[in-house]
């Protein structure tokens, strides 16, 4: 059996490099505008305003269209399918959501610091003792943004199917706190092959070929209805009947 042809790095125009120059030039210059404002709205607690700015406004920068179906509900705990960086930005922009992270993130000052801006929960999923600690960030992260965004796959996909749902991610989540809806979210890029980060690509080439393109990247998110009953008992079947969820929804394509 042959061995499949391992394609070669896509070339990056000039035109190209002139969009991704300048496409970082304002992400780094919307950055910089941000910040100021977001410590000074700190003191009135309306802080929560300039993440969604910054973060909506790197999806609009990179050519992101994001088209929404459904209503996405207060105080849920979203559970999205992931495909690409670009959704972080799109839910964002929607719903002002924090997220939760890999704790592999919070070993780097900078991001970690960014992230934090924007109450992101970092998952420690092989360290027990630090359960009941996450599980106070889940409910501060809710109850300061009214949204927290889990990505269940653990990783991205080609954006044609799902990955297993991994129930360890929402761990921090269960028992599900009082007063908190659980919302599938399926995120649907119109030309996902293109715009999926698998396989061997190097995170970096994927940010430069998304930021090279001149074409606008359309994506719809579909805010499913919410998760009840026997499907709340606990993260594992939370987990199941999200993934059940999405998939009935892909299949209506």
């Amino acid at each position: 059996m042959a061995e499949a042809a391992v394609l070669p790095p896509t070339r990056t125009t000039p035109l190209g490099w002139l969009l991704i120059v300048s496409r970082v030039l304002l992400m780094v210059a919307l950055l910089l505008v941000c910040l100021p404002f977001y410590y000074i709205w700190r003191i009135l607690h309306l802080h929560r305003l300039w993440p969604r700015v910054f973060l909506g406004g790197v999806g609009l920068i990179s050519g992101l269209r994001v088209t929404v179906r459904g209503k996405h509900l207060p105080n849920a705990l979203l559970l999205a399918n992931h495909v690409s960086w670009l959704d972080i930005p799109a839910i964002a922009r929607v719903t002002g959501t924090a997220f939760v992270g890999h704790d592999g993130l919070a070993s780097m000052p900078l991001i970690k610091h960014l992230c934090s801006m924007n109450d992101t929960v970092f998952i420690a999923r092989y360290d027990l003792r630090s359960v009941a600690d996450q599980v106070g960030q889940v409910r501060f992260a809710i109850e300061d943004t009214g949204a927290l965004t889990i990505f269940p796959e653990g990783t991205t996909s080609d954006g044609a199917g799902l990955l297993p749902f991994k129930s360890s991610l929402l761990s921090a989540a269960d028992p599900l706190p009082e007063g908190v809806a659980v919302q599938p979210v399926l995120l649907e890029y119109g030309d996902a092959p293109e715009i999926a980060w698998v396989g061997e690509e190097h995170g970096l080439d994927n940010f430069k070929r998304l930021l090279a393109r001149l074409r606008p990247l359309q994506l719809t998110l579909h805010f499913l209805p919410e998760l009840t009953g026997e499907a709340l008992t606990n993260r594992k079947t939370i987990a199941a009947a999200a993934r059940e969820a999405l998939l009935a929804e892909m299949a209506k394509d």
